[in-house]
Formats: structure tokens, C-alpha cells, sequence
């Protein structure tokens, strides 16, 4: 299948990379030239505009930095330039308003559309194991599901259009306060005496285990290999955390959901990103 791909950063060139392997080809447009590079030297064919990589294509997927820029790119190079019946999969964390309008529009010029950010980080997205949140028609899902099949482990159907961005921002929502969580209690434990290694022996098969803390832990030496192995580089950016918790308390105050825990987390991550936005969220841990 000829495929678009718009947006070739740390996450969507490995996704790009992934669909090559699986046979598609694969047409990759991004600004920066080192990215394109990459792509090409991953087996893509790079463009010089994304009009020209979205022409001809049956798909077309972008993954993009924020909705403003998701919005540029459809309305001046894939709506009206990929082929009619096209099917578009956008894979960028954004606010779920304007998935769902980007979605109407699309389909009022006669495409089939799907939010369908991603949970995985940029390992995953090299190692063509992320999860997507796939919001959109079942028709649409349909048609979407191998293509980021391609691309990740799991493709779960969330709902309707903009569902995919519900689930990805109250995810990630619930991932800043499990995680701020676990540094604050390593750190104490630490303070009371306690090895962190015997700590999180404890803690890891009793009621406090999760996530942030068995797969991911934010001391370093301690679980499996984390980014706080390597000086908190890598992983997901502090920055990326604090941009996804503002969408999530945008989307609460927009329905009227009390989030006095994830509105503690923004504040936390806000203070935190000033002079770490390029560090990995877990070292959060540092600040406490």
C-alpha cells in the first residue's frame, strides 16, 4: 500500500520505519532534512512537500506536535490532495475538539479518518511496539487497524471520533500522578532508612506495585532498565508530560470533571519542566 507519512521526529520515524518493514511504501515528508535522511536511509521515499507525499497515497499518516499544526497540514496538503477515500490516521497527542474536527472535515470532502494517538514511547514506536487509542467510525477503524497494526502490539478501538485523545490524555493523566507518586515514596523510604533496592522488592509484589514503579522505575539500578539508567535521557520528555496534563485539564474543565490529583500533577510538572523539559518525566524524582 502506498502510505503518507507526515511528521518524522523521534516517534514517527521509527513508525515510518516499521511500515516499511511490513512491506508498505511508504511516502515521508518533515521539515527537518536530518529526519528525512533518516527515512530515506530506513527504505522511505521522501518528498519535498507534503502535498507531494500525500498525492497517490491510499493512506496517510501524521504525527505531529500539537493541534494547531495538525490542522495546517490537513487543510493545506491532505484534504483535496491525498486521493479521495483516502484513509487518514492521525497519531498526534492532541485536544480532542479538534480531532473530532479535523474528523468532520475530512469526511465531509469524502474521507474516512481516525484519531489514533499512541502510548509507548519512543522505544516502542522503533520497536513497532506501541499501543493505539483509535478514535472513529468502525468503518474507519477497519481500514485503519493493519496499517497501525504495522506500527504497534496492541489497536484498541475507543469509540467515536475523538475517543482515541480522551483515552490517551486521561492515561497519561493517571501515568504523571502514579509516577510522582513512586518518586515521592522511594524518596521517603530513603529519608526512613530504607534500601531502594529492598524497597522496591516490597513495594513491587504489594499493593503500592504499578506501573511507574515495576516497568519503569525512576531510581536508577533498581527494576528493569529505565531512562533513569541513563541520566533520565530518552524515554518521555518531562515537557511531553507537562503538554499532555494541560490537554487533560482542558478536557475536564470542558465537561466539568473534578481532577484535584491530575491539576496537582500539572502544577507539579510545570514547576518541574522550566529548566527540564528535555529530561524524562521520571525524573520528577530529582525535584523531591
Amino acid at each position: 500500500m502506498k502510505i503518507a507519512f507526515i511528521g518524522l521526529g523521534n516517534m514517527g520515524g521509527g513508525m515510518a520505519a516499521n511500515l516499511v518493514k511490513a512491506g508498505h511504501e511508504v511516502r515521508a515528508f518533515d521539515l527537518a532534512e536530518a529526519a528525512l535522511a533518516a527515512a530515506r536511509a530506513a527504505g522511505c521515499t521522501t518528498f519535498a512537500s507534503a502535498r507531494e507525499a500525500c498525492a497517490e497515497a491510499e493512506a496517510v499518516v501524521s504525527m505531529l506536535p500539537n493541534g494547531a499544526i495538525v490542522k495546517q497540514v490537513y487543510w493545506d496538503a491532505v484534504i483535496g490532495h491525498a486521493p479521495e477515500g483516502a484513509i487518514l490516521m492521525d497519531c498526534s497527542t492532541i485536544d480532542v475538539a479538534t480531532a473530532r474536527e479535523v474528523i468532520e472535515v475530512s469526511e465531509a470532502h469524502g474521507y474516512q479518518m481516525v484519531d489514533a494517538p499512541v502510548s509507548g514511547g519512543i522505544a516502542a514506536a522503533a520497536a513497532g511496539t506501541l499501543t493505539f487509542m483509535v478514535g472513529g467510525s468502525a468503518e474507519a477503524f477497519a481500514r485503519a487497524e493493519p496499517i497501525l497494526a504495522a506500527m504497534g502490539k496492541a489497536v484498541i478501538h475507543a469509540g467515536g471520533p475523538g475517543t482515541g485523545q480522551a483515552a490517551k490524555i486521561c492515561n497519561n493523566m493517571l501515568l504523571a500522578i502514579h509516577m510522582i507518586g513512586t518518586c515521592e515514596a522511594f524518596a521517603m523510604a530513603e529519608k526512613l532508612g530504607l534500601d531502594p533496592q529492598t524497597f522496591y522488592d516490597i513495594a513491587s509484589v504489594s499493593s503500592g506495585q504499578c506501573w511507574s514503579m515495576t516497568s519503569y522505575c525512576p531510581v536508577p539500578g533498581v527494576g528493569p532498565k529505565s531512562p533513569a539508567d541513563n541520566g533520565y535521557q530518552g524515554g518521555f520528555a518531562a515537557g511531553l508530560m507537562l503538554k499532555d496534563l494541560k490537554l487533560a485539564m482542558e478536557a475536564a474543565a470542558a465537561v466539568g470533571a473534578r481532577v484535584p490529583l491530575g491539576e496537582h500533577a500539572r502544577a507539579i510538572y510545570e514547576d518541574f519542566a522550566r529548566e527540564n523539559a528535555a529530561v524524562d518525566f521520571s525524573g520528577i524524582i530529582r525535584a523531591l
